[in-house]
């Protein structure tokens, strides 16, 4: 009952607090991001990368393998043999129509992070797009924090920069002219990417979990479409049964 209490206070929580992710923790404002789930080989790709480098952390635990497999064009086996690598309680793999869940238990995540990794199904909602994808960018050395990283969207994130070997690691220049202060990522140390190959990278991410936060905007455009046109032709019959039984009243 605890589980579903919460699930729906974080549901609420995503359908009311604004998700277009445009301004920062340090409330500056972030260039504007569209996200494209409609784009099946970028999610493909997105869901890669998130099992790959994410998913050792952070869960998916409102998506289930063969409803993702099914969406993005994917055939069970192919989850299966590609995707899934957590094992259940009892030693096996899990299977494709199982939750996308991970093997970190809470009391580890919170020793090791201080606070337990949250699950990142709503993510997309929550946040919006602009910000995750800023978010994913904007990382940067600093050897106060226990990753040796930080954050210029979310400062202070304790979370490590998994993606560090893709994007290389960056310092953070700070100028202060006329009383105004300005801050710079500038790539100190280059990774295995090129910065355009990983922002290529970042945007299926962000495109990955826009689509897991709200599968249904896949199909939801088709059925309202569908809806109007019975509604045009149910208005054009309702009008000529009105016509009909009416023809003799004077």
């Amino acid at each position: 009952m605890k589980k579903f209490i919460s699930g729906m206070l974080l549901a609420l929580s995503a359908a009311v607090l604004p998700v277009s992710g445009v301004l920062a923790s340090t409330g500056v404002e972030l260039p504007p991001v569209k996200a494209n789930i409609h784009d099946k080989q970028s999610l493909q790709r997105g869901a890669k990368y998130f099992v790959n480098y994410c998913m050792g952390c952070h869960s998916l635990g409102s998506s289930r393998y063969n409803r993702v497999a099914q969406d993005l064009g994917l055939s069970p086996e192919q989850v299966k043999d590609n995707f899934i690598f957590t094992r259940d309680d009892d030693g096996e793999l899990q299977k494709p129509g199982d939750l996308m869940t991970n093997a970190m238990r809470k009391k580890y995540g919170e020793a090791v992070f201080g606070v337990a990794p949250p699950d990142l199904s709503l993510s997309g909602r929550l946040r919006g797009e602009t910000w995750i994808y800023h978010y994913l960018k904007s990382f940067y050395a600093d050897r106060t924090r226990p990753f040796g990283v930080n954050n210029t969207v979310f400062p202070n994130a304790g979370m490590p920069h998994v993606l560090w070997e893709l994007q290389g690691l960056q310092r953070l220049e700070v100028k202060e002219e006329h009383g105004h202060k300005t801050e710079t990522l500038v790539l100190d140390q280059p990774g295995k990417l090129s910065p355009a190959k990983y922002d290529e990278v970042v945007m299926d991410l962000t495109n990955f979990l826009v689509y897991v936060g709200e599968p249904s905007k896949l199909s939801r455009p088709t059925i309202g479409i569908f809806v109007l046109i019975f509604l045009v032709i149910f208005t054009a019959v309702a009008y000529l049964l009105k016509k009909e039984y009416w023809k003799d009243v004077h």
